[in-house]
């Protein structure tokens, strides 16, 4: 095997680098998540249109680039790096592999080819806060309950009397770009409680019914919405014939959750990794008794810890990016890394770094924000450490961890072999 960056990968890489440099510094973050939509759409449609970013792992039949996981986390290690606000994780990341899994002929063929060329946008609705689980991140849940379970609360969807659609109702909160995107994939429990389902939905921005807001939240770099269905006209997701349906539904989505928690590792990791690069700037440039703060070896120990920190997320999520399995243990190490990297920051800028007027408090945000949305760190390694029946059997697949109480650390060995970065060293 050689896991090594190919020539083409270099490419995405320089030139995303390049544009992000130019279009998406400090200033401009702050000023595109002030926007009703949340983000830059010109930045969005010039890296739709240079890169295919959105369409990267899309296939080529379908109007994408054909590239695998790995080229979408090495793009998004460098959107990381710049905190871009935008619907890439949403889009590429959530929506558009579960529409290439469970749709139609037909459905793949009208919504991949414009989500892949970025002329449209999509959202993941999941009841809860229940996304993690939804995903299969920190637990398996066989019987879907996360969606509503037959109970109140969630998403109920019910079969039209004619039989020619669907009609959703219910609330869901914390939609990643759910204010702005203009196809939502919702996941709604259906069949009362006898013949309890979770299925998905696909609803358009213009139904009836429809209400969204945008929700304040502790990262604006990441929007988040508030989605109300009342009685509102959705399509079903895949055939309406087809047979156990919700057992491809929930593998599907766990099979996403995988591959997303690899994006997001190597997201957190560019992240990580720019936050130290400006605290090792600062620290050369901040001087205290005549000398630069960075000549004190305390802060050089403090900032080597977190530069192996950083090294060993980045060989984590590259392995992941291989081999998307191994996602949930390299998402526990990347948001570790990132918090520890980002808190280290705030400390080393002498305290100012959470004030409103400098910028690590977005590398803070960003990483307390993650680790809620995709967490907890010891979650995510408890589960790692049950699929792989470290503590006992192995579960099989599709079946709930046995009850008991969860290892609140667990020490995970990452194979960093073939997982080739640039090993530079912190000089202060």
């Amino acid at each position: 095997m050689d896991a090594a960056f190919t020539a083409e990968q270099d490419e995405i890489r320089r030139t995303l680098r390049e544009i992000l440099g130019k279009r998406c510094g400090p200033d401009e973050v702050k000023a595109a998540v002030r926007t009703a939509d949340g983000y830059d759409r010109e930045l969005w449609q010039q890296l739709s249109r240079q890169l295919g970013l959105p369409g990267i792992a899309v296939a080529e039949e379908y109007g994408g680039v054909g590239c695998g996981p790995a080229d979408l986390a090495l793009a998004c290690e460098e959107t990381g790096r710049a905190l871009l606000p935008s619907p890439l994780l949403a889009t590429a990341a959530l929506c558009a592999p579960l529409i290439a899994a469970l749709g139609t002929d037909a459905q793949r063929s009208a919504l991949l080819p414009p989500l892949a060329s970025g002329g449209l946008t999509a959202a993941l609705a999941v009841p809860g806060p229940a996304l993690a689980t939804a995903l299969a991140l920190t637990g398996e849940d066989a019987a879907g309950q996360w969606s509503g379970g037959g109970r109140a609360g969630g998403v109920q969807a019910r079969a039209d009397a004619a039989g020619d659609g669907w009609r959703l109702y219910g609330e869901v909160t914390q939609v990643l770009d759910g204010h702005s995107a203009p196809l939502l994939l919702v996941a709604a429990h259906t069949g009362g409680f006898a013949r309890s389902r979770t299925l998905l939905f696909l609803v358009r921005e213009d139904s009836p019914g429809l209400v969204r807001s945008r929700q304040a939240v502790l990262d604006e770099t990441r929007p988040q919405a508030r989605i109300q269905l009342r009685h509102v006209a959705a399509e079903l997701l895949g055939d309406p014939a087809a047979q156990a349906q919700e057992a491809d539904v929930l593998g599907a989505l766990a099979a996403t959750g995988r591959t997303a928690a690899a994006v997001l590792a190597a997201e957190a990791v560019g992240a990580a990794g720019q936050a130290l690069a400006r605290t090792v700037e600062y620290v050369r440039q901040r001087e205290q008794f005549g000398r630069a703060i960075g000549s004190f070896q305390a802060v050089k120990h403090r900032l080597a810890d977190l530069y192996v920190q950083v090294q060993a997320a980045r060989s984590a999520a590259y392995y992941a990016a291989w081999d998307p399995d191994q996602g949930g243990l390299a998402l526990a190490q990347a948001l570790e890394a990132l918090r520890m990297t980002a808190g280290e920051a705030i400390q080393l800028h002498g305290g100012i770094g959470f004030t409103w007027e400098h910028d690590a408090h977005l590398y803070f945000k960003r990483a307390a924000s993650d680790e809620l949305l995709f967490g907890p760190v010891h979650r995510l390694r408890a589960h790692a450490a049950d699929r792989a029946g470290l503590f006992g059997p192995a579960p099989a697949p599709g079946s709930a961890p046995a009850p008991g109480p969860a290892p609140t650390s667990t020490p995970a060995p990452i194979a960093a072999e073939g997982a080739s970065s640039a090993q530079e060293k912190v000089t202060v």
